[in-house]
């Protein structure tokens, strides 16, 4: 048995050592399979790359291939691009081609015509020659005939004298066939065909002045009045500038313009010599190229230079003789009869019934009949061109046939020529060869005036001259080659011979005899007549001009019968006393009174609305109706046609009325001045004054023009567009009258600015035109504004008239009424030298007007010149003559106008114009003028200061001024005595050279934009309604363009800011890995730079090229200089967060540390226990149970001591630190769920103060009435309580400063955070005790709420943040969470895998934090950058962040949030900006915070994989080895993770292979990022962070720092987003001051008036609870804190704010425990108000 147990035992033996032989060869096959199966994954790597690599080339190759489709089909775009043009080019040379072929077709019918009419020439020659044989054989017998006719033609009386005349001129046709002329007449008495040789000389001329396409394509008004660059006036060097400078000096009513010529040098062939064109020449040529509108001005400017004007004109192509009565539509003459009224007469031409005396000659004389004329009438003047004027020749084309007529105007002086007003005709050329012409004259004329060489017996005439001397109308015969003596022959028929007589005597003969002949004479002439003519063309019979003139007169007819000074009442009904009514209501809204301002202005508005519906209720008017239909269905020019109809049928209506009234106010006035003089008669006086006043106002109603109508469409629209009701039955678009409006200003036409009449501005219809003018324009069509002041009848429109061609309203007395404006357009080649499009010319009324006398006109001329001159780019200041006191009047007035204008920051520029200066060429003179205006600014600029209280000792301080270049002396406006006077040359150069000074000036000016003066006039005149324009003035285009700017500098800051975070996040980055030791502000500076650049280079462009930058120039350097300091901020701030970071990763470091060691430790042991388990652990269930006994052994090891980190309890703490403090208070009820007082909504502090002792005599009285204040409860005033809240804020923000400062998530939590807490907080409250102008001390109780106030506040924060900091140090905690991580790696221990493999894990494991924190923060400035994009609350300035919060607000209805809004705002926007943040998270978290971690994750990952390919890279050059791997493994992430060598001490890595280092990475780090992705939630992405690196305090960073100072009143938060800044305190709408627990002294009633109601009134509040009163407009005066604001009055409120007291005012009642009733009655209106239309305001005013 032994034997067989011994056998059994070897045989086990054996069996044992095969079975562990069998065992090894297992082993081995197991580490072979593992080493194949590494090698087999790491193949399925290499091929999956491959595969990779593979797969982006195949896409490279498709876009390679796409990139090259599409270029083949551009390419082949290009081609048939290319081949249409050919096609078009080709198809444009046929045509071309046809074109010629057709020309040439013409050309050669043109020569066969002109073949045919030589043919026929020569005919006519042959006919002619026989013709003269027969007249040789007849012209005996004629002349015996004639020599018998001639004896007997003294005794013959004038019998059937027009059939006489007729056959007589057919006689001259048989005998006097001398020219073409005579050849195949029409039955007008006009030639049927033009010679060719006459169209040739025509044509030609055109050629020559540049006009042969104006025949057909007329010149417009609009073209000419453009503002062009010839504005010198030099004589034109060519002939083609011969029109523009014969227009130019026209427009400027220089009567040079009729000589302007171009002199000629003779050449010596005469084929190239090209005769001098006839200065009459130049005239009729324009206006036969010129439209209608062109020609009526032309002709208007004419009469002004008191030249003849064209009353019948051949056409010089057809020959018709046209009349252009149209042409006269706009002339009216003066004049004043010489009887013991000295009676005015001013008619207009068309109208006037007046002796006319025609001129007119057979055949050529030697005397120049027009020079004669001019004799008659005016001596000094060449009324008609004759041959001796210069530039005359004989070379003339345009004048044969023309009738030219002037009136002389007489004076009602004793050296009168004739005593009535006489119209002189002219017809030029022969009388003979213009029947037509001869006709018309002779039978509408008082008095003929006959010119022939005398009676000589070859005279053919002289049937014709028969005819004359036995027709009834006077005759007076002058014979110019005769010398006889003045014979009368009866019947007032004369003859005189001129040949050898002194031309001055002969002109005084003949005016006697004509003013005789006159005298008896009772025939009138009326220029409307010569139309009813026969056989000429009235240019009024022109399709457009008929339908404009029917459209007109079918309106005009609904006014007949009517009473002109009653009329304007019925068809206007919306300007009269109502809307004078509403603008009386409109100043006193300005002027608010009583205590309850709300109430009051409440009451206002709703009247003023009242008068707005009963303007709406009046309706449209027949008459308004048919004119807005009218210009409606009109085009262009028959629209112009149809207002210039209604303006002259307007003018006919009102003028007999007017000019009787006009003849009664004169007398009136003599009568007033005379009873002036006697100061017995004062009743007497007063009551003619009076009666004066009446017929001014009478003469004021009976005026009706078109400004009448504009004026009722401003009212039609701003009373529809206020009640904002629809009328039904109308038939028309309120809407569109605005824009028919702008179109009438484009078109040319003034517009009413101001009215005259109320003195009042229509905002609204202004305001609307304007946008209208935008719309049409454009919006980025810029102006310049030029402006002009004067004292009444100084010659202001006149001047601008000359200057600019315009035609403002120009008579004796006060014309303009208010202001109107019109728009000149200036030319394209003009705007490369200025920087506009357009001159907006304003023309006023004048200064000191008599008739306005008796009333307060200081004011009204004072409003009037700070609302030009505020308006104007440039103000011209004219002044008439050299009277010193008018010259003091109106400097006066210009001076404050100016210096307010200073001091509102507005910087127009000014010329004056010394008008009416004689002997303006003496230099000296002109020097002591100068000197003089100079002198008489600086008197008056002091005057001026201590009025408007500004610093300013010349006027040089308030502006610009250059008194050498900036004060220009005209010469009198006449040369000569009115009404024959012509405007002065000199007067006219004098303009030329204004108008050149005036373009240099605006050549320097960026002018405005049409939306920019559509807000300064609202600005100007909404201050000008106040009292103190100064300071109500609101520059909202100043205000706009600052806020623009702000919005900028928000963008810039916030780039500045981004571009610093990611700066941040690297060196912070870089500190943890002690890859650097210490920060300087120069290298954070240097890393910034490249930013800071691109924001300096966005800055600049926008400062600069902005269209607002002349605006924005004010504010550059100051920007410039707040970038800088920002940048400087930022980078200090950033240098003090990364030295905390440095001084914190110090002190932590052994605990970083111990940690590390304690890992690595882990790592080691559970290695060994792997290797000791190795070959025994066959089932998982048996590793897990031996790693958790060998986990809690370890543990054990590591934590010997219960750790230290537990849970804190800030109210616990905070309890200890206070029960030392104050041992005797009650501190059990301290806990942490007590209920806790929010200090910062206490409506009063009264409980929690001691109202300090006094001393002295006083004291007992002060702490008796002291003692009685405190048990009331109203201890503090209302500023000590506002005093007190602001203290709690201060510190509630400082102490989260320190909190944040003490970095709980790093550093962790101690006690002694609390005991430096309260510290600050009781050291705070010492101080602010210990302040002078303090009464009070605190309770204890204060000091202990306050605390725990805090505390309560701050308990999330320090939760938070000590959550994180115990994660990540507490071993317990730590350890936990890394269980599985170790234990997975024991795993692979145990399962036999490479010390590669698992040191790979290991390092992906270290890695798995700090990737973690690297994309959280990376994405939580992603979503920051995104937030200020996508998120509408938070993607502008403060000030939009603050409409989403009060929307918030009303949505939320929280009376309580509402509190905090308003107590503390600056912690409710940060709460709103949380929960914005929050909100957006969760809502976008899986379509947008979730894709950029995912990206974050990649790019991390494709920047480690870069890493480890680096380090293996760098490995492989050097031969080194793991550890060298490393440490350039960590080097490579320095500043993107915290990560170093350091973290893995301790981890042995003897017999890792480098080489498949990079592999194993790739493969484990995919699990890593994995597990990162799918741990990322809503709930953890916050937690995870940081505090400072959490989006939401990334953006609170940004858009609260920021100006959080409050209106001392109200409460509103001052909205500039630059915090410290230099401007005043300001915000765009104010609101009720009891929101602020205002109330009125005495009562219980809160306050309901608006800081912008209040400060237009003339109440007054108590500062700082003082008993000391101060006046609402002054208070600045209330203190520092009052100083500090700028608020300006204002009637646009905010709705919303209205709707909240309304809604919360038992809330708010409540919490200030007082009432809105008595003087703080809430006004009804404001209960109407809805949730809707509150919130709706915001998104319209904000």
């Amino acid at each position: 048995m032994e034997k067989e147990q011994k056998m059994w035992d070897e045989y086990y033996q054996n069996l044992k050592k095969e079975r562990d032989e069998f065992k090894k060869q297992t082993e081995i096959l197991e580490r072979e399979k593992g080493c194949l199966q590494v090698k087999h994954e790491s193949e399925m790597e290499k091929m999956r790359m491959m595969m990779e690599e593979e797969r982006q080339n195949h896409n490279t190759e498709r876009k390679r291939r796409e990139k090259a489709f599409t270029e083949n089909e551009k390419q082949y775009r290009n081609k048939i691009k290319e081949k249409e043009e050919q096609i078009q080019k080709r198809h444009e040379e046929m045509l071309k081609q046809m074109q010629d072929n057709e020309r040439r077709k013409r050309e050669k019918e043109k020569q066969d015509w002109i073949k045919q009419h030589e043919k026929l020439t020569q005919e006519i020659q042959h006919e002619k020659s026989l013709k003269e044989q027969q007249c040789k054989t007849y012209e005996d017998k004629i002349k015996l005939i004639e020599q018998q006719k001639q004896d007997e033609l003294m005794r013959l009386q004038p019998v059937d004298c027009e059939e006489e005349r007729q056959k007589d001129w057919e006689s001259i046709k048989m005998c006097c066939s001398q020219t073409i002329y005579s050849l195949k007449r029409d039955e007008t008495g006009q030639n049927q065909k033009h010679g060719p040789k006459i169209s040739e000389q025509l044509n030609k001329l055109y050629h020559r002045l540049d006009l042969t396409k104006r025949h057909q394509n007329k010149m417009r008004t609009e073209d000419i009045l453009e503002i062009k660059s010839t504005l010198q006036s030099q004589e034109p060097q060519q002939e083609t500038e011969l029109v523009n400078s014969f227009l130019q000096k026209l427009m400027n009513m220089n009567y040079s313009a009729r000589y302007t010529v171009i002199k000629h040098r003779k050449k010596d062939s005469k084929e190239d010599y090209n005769h001098d064109i006839h200065p009459m020449d130049v005239q009729m040529a324009v206006l036969h190229c010129a439209d209608g509108f062109l020609k009526q001005l032309m002709v208007t400017k004419l009469s002004q230079c008191q030249y003849a004007l064209p009353l019948l004109v051949p056409n010089p192509f057809t020959q018709r003789i046209e009349f252009p009565l149209w042409t006269f539509r706009q002339i009216n003459k003066s004049w004043k009869m010489k009887n013991s009224n000295n009676e005015i007469i001013s008619q207009s031409v068309y109208k006037a019934e007046t002796p006319m005396v025609s001129f007119f000659r057979f055949g050529s004389v030697s005397s120049s009949k027009s020079q004669l004329m001019n004799s008659l009438i005016n001596e000094k003047h060449n009324t008609f061109f004759h041959r001796n004027c210069s530039g005359s020749s004989r070379t003339r084309l345009l004048m044969d046939g023309v009738v030219e007529i002037a009136w002389y105007c007489p004076s009602g002086k004793q050296t009168d020529a004739f005593d009535d007003c006489v119209a002189f005709c002219n017809l030029h050329g022969d009388a003979g060869a213009n029947e037509k012409q001869y006709e018309i004259l002779t039978s509408m004329a008082s008095v003929n005036v006959l010119f022939l060489p005398d009676f000589g017996q070859k005279n053919q005439y002289k049937g014709l001259v028969r005819s004359l001397f036995r027709s009834p109308q006077p005759l007076i015969c002058l014979l110019t080659d005769n010398n006889c003596d003045k014979t009368e022959l009866g019947n007032e028929k004369f003859i005189f011979g001129l040949l050898n007589k002194n031309q001055s005597d002969v002109s005084e003969q003949i005016r006697e005899t004509i003013r005789r002949t006159l005298t008896e004479q009772k025939k009138t002439f009326k220029l409307e007549d010569v139309a009813k003519h026969r056989g000429i063309r009235v240019d009024e019979d022109d399709p457009e001009c008929q339908r404009g003139k029917q459209a007109a007169v079918q309106i005009m007819s609904l006014l007949r019968g009517k009473d002109p000074s009653t009329v304007k009442e019925t068809i206007l009904p919306c300007q009269g006393k109502l809307w004078h009514d509403w603008c009386e209501m409109n100043k006193k809204l300005h002027h608010l009174q009583g205590e309850n301002l709300e109430e009051d202005k409440s009451t206002k508005q709703k009247n003023m609305r009242e008068v707005r519906e009963k303007q709406m209720n009046q309706g449209l008017s027949e008459f308004m109706r048919k004119f807005i239909e009218t210009m409606k269905s009109q085009k262009d020019d028959e629209k112009k046609y149809f207002l210039r109809w209604m303006m002259n049928l307007l003018n006919d209506f009102t003028s007999e009325n007017l000019c009787g009234l006009h003849k009664v106010y004169s007398v009136k006035w003599h009568e007033v001045s005379a009873l002036k003089k006697m100061p017995d008669n004062l009743d007497q006086l007063q009551t003619e004054q009076t009666n004066l006043e009446n017929i001014s106002e009478q003469m004021n109603r009976a005026s009706f023009g078109l400004e009448h109508i504009l004026r009722e469409f401003g009212q039609i629209y701003e009373s529809w567009s206020s009640v904002k009701k629809i009328k039904e039955g109308l038939q028309f678009d309120f809407c569109s009258l605005p824009s028919l409006a702008a179109e009438m200003m484009i078109s040319g036409f003034p517009m009413e600015l101001m009215d005259g009449d109320a003195a009042h501005v229509p905002l609204s219809w202004v305001t609307a035109v304007l946008d209208q003018l935008v719309k049409k324009l454009g919006e980025q069509t810029r102006i310049f504004v030029l402006s002009i002041l004067g004292i009444q009848s100084s010659g202001k429109s006149t001047m601008l008239n000359a200057m600019f061609g315009v035609q403002f309203a120009v008579s004796a007395g006060r014309c303009t009424r208010g202001a109107f404006m019109q728009l000149l357009k200036v030319s394209e080649e003009m705007k490369t030298e200025l920087k506009f499009d357009y001159i907006l010319v304003v023309d006023t009324e004048g200064l000191r007007a008599p008739e306005l006398s008796g009333r307060s006109t200081t004011h009204r001329d004072n409003e009037m010149a700070t609302f030009v001159v505020g308006l104007g780019n440039m103000t011209l200041i004219n002044i008439f003559g050299e009277n010193p006191s008018e010259m003091q009047d109106i400097l006066q007035i210009v001076v404050q106008a100016f210096m307010r204008m200073n001091k509102i920051r507005l910087n127009p520029s000014c010329m004056f114009v010394h008008q009416n200066v004689s002997d303006i060429a003496a230099g000296e003179k002109n020097m002591e003028g100068r000197r003089r205006l100079l002198e008489k600014l600086d008197d008056m600029t002091k005057l001026a200061a201590r009025e408007e209280d500004f610093d300013a000792e010349r006027f040089s301080d308030v502006i610009a001024f250059d008194v050498e270049k900036d004060v220009k002396y005209f010469a009198q406006l006449w040369e000569g005595s009115p009404p024959m006077a012509p405007t002065n040359p000199n007067y006219c150069e004098n303009i030329l050279e204004l108008k050149q000074t005036i373009i240099t000036h605006a050549s320097k000016s960026d002018g405005v934009m049409l939306t920019h003066l559509r807000d300064r006039i609202q600005d100007l005149w909404e201050a000008l309604l106040n009292e103190q324009f100064v300071f109500s003035f609101k520059n909202s285009l100043e205000i706009a363009t600052y806020k623009k700017l702000e919005t900028e500098y928000s963008k810039w800051a916030w780039s500045l800011r981004s571009a610093m975070l990611e700066i941040e996040y690297k060196l912070h980055n870089k500190i943890e890995n002690k890859v650097i030791h210490d920060i300087e502000e120069t290298d954070l500076q240097t890393e910034l730079n490249a930013k800071s650049e691109e924001v300096e280079k966005t800055m600049s462009e926008f400062l600069e090229k902005d269209r607002d930058a002349g605006i924005l120039k004010q504010w550059k350097a100051s920007f410039e200089i707040k970038i800088i300091e920002l940048q400087e901020n930022i980078v200090r701030e950033t240098k003090r967060k990364l030295n905390v970071v440095l001084k914190q990763r110090e002190l932590k470091e052994t605990m970083d540390t111990q940690k590390t060691h304690h890992e690595n430790t882990l790592l080691e042991n559970s290695k060994k226990l792997a290797l000791k388990f190795k070959n025994q652990a066959t089932e998982e269930n048996i590793m897990k149970q031996e790693f958790d006994f060998f986990w809690k052994k370890q543990m054990k090891e590591i934590i010997r001591e219960p750790s230290s980190l537990k849970n804190i309890d800030i109210f616990a703490d905070a309890k200890k630190h206070l029960s030392k403090i104050y041992p005797s208070l009650l501190l059990d009820s301290l806990k942490e769920n007590s209920k806790q007082v929010d200090m910062i909504h206490l409506p009063s502090y009264s409980e929690y103060v001691k109202l300090k002792k006094f001393t002295g005599h006083t004291a007992i009285l002060q702490y008796t009435y002291n003692k009685a204040k405190e048990k009331f409860g109203h201890a503090l005033s209302k500023e000590d309580e506002v005093q007190i809240r602001s203290l709690i804020t201060e510190i509630t923000e400082h102490t989260d400063k320190m909190i944040q400062s003490y970095n709980l998530a790093k550093m962790g939590y101690n006690i002694s955070c609390i005991q430096q807490i309260l510290d600050y907080i009781k050291a705070r409250l010492t101080e602010h005790e210990d302040g002078p102008k303090v009464k009070y001390v605190f309770k204890s109780e204060f000091f202990v709420d306050l605390v725990l106030y805090i505390c309560h506040k701050a308990k999330k924060t320090f939760t938070d943040q000590y959550k994180i900091f115990r994660e990540t140090n507490d071993p317990v905690l730590y350890f936990e969470r890394k269980s599985k991580e170790y234990y997975r790696i024991f795993q692979k221990y145990c399962q036999g895998a490479s010390s590669t493999a698992i040191f790979g894990d290991i390092v992906c494991n270290k890695l798995k934090d700090p990737i973690q924190q690297n994309v959280y923060k990376k994405t939580a400035r992603d979503l920051a950058d995104e937030m200020r994009t996508n998120c509408e609350s938070l993607n502008g300035n403060r000030s939009n962040l603050e409409k989403h919060i009060l929307r918030t607000l009303a949505e939320n209805q929280d009376f309580n949030a509402y509190m905090t809004y308003i107590n503390n705002p600056k912690e409710h926007f940060k709460n709103f900006i949380r929960d914005e943040v929050s909100h957006y998270i969760t809502e976008r978290f899986e379509d947008s915070v979730r894709p950029k971690m995912k990206n974050n994750i990649k790019l991390l990952q494709q920047q480690i994989m870069s890493a480890a390919h680096e380090s293996s890279k760098h490995v492989k050059e050097i031969n080194g080895n793991t550890e060298s791997w490393l440490l350039h493994f960590t080097q490579q992430l320095s500043g993107v993770l915290v990560f170093s060598v350091k973290d893995l001490t301790g981890v042995n890595h003897d017999d890792v292979e480098v080489r498949f280092l990079e592999d194993v990475i790739k493969k484990e780090l995919p699990s890593i990022m994995f597990d990162i992705i799918s741990k990322f939630s809503t709930e953890t992405f916050p937690v995870k962070l940081e505090h400072k690196y959490r989006p939401d305090e990334i953006l609170i960073d940004h858009l609260c720092q920021c100006c959080w100072v409050q209106c001392p009143f109200c409460a509103a938060i001052c909205t500039n987003t630059i915090e410290n800044h230099d401007e005043d305190h300001s915000v765009p709408f104010h609101r009720n001051n009891g929101l602020n627990g205002w109330f009125y002294r005495g009562t219980t009633n809160l306050a309901i008036n608006i800081c912008t109601s209040a400060v237009a009134s003339n109440g007054s509040f108590y500062p700082n609870s003082s008993n000391d009163t101060v006046l609402w407009k002054e208070y600045r005066k209330g203190g520092p804190k009052y100083a500090s604001w700028s608020i300006t009055p204002d009637l646009s409120e905010l709705p919303y704010w209205k709707w909240f007291v309304c809604r919360f005012q038992k809330d708010l009642e409540n919490h200030y425990k007082k009432t809105y009733e008595g003087s703080g009655k809430i006004p009804d209106e404001w209960r109407e108000y809805s949730e809707e239309e509150a919130i709706e305001s915001l998104n319209k005013y904000i």
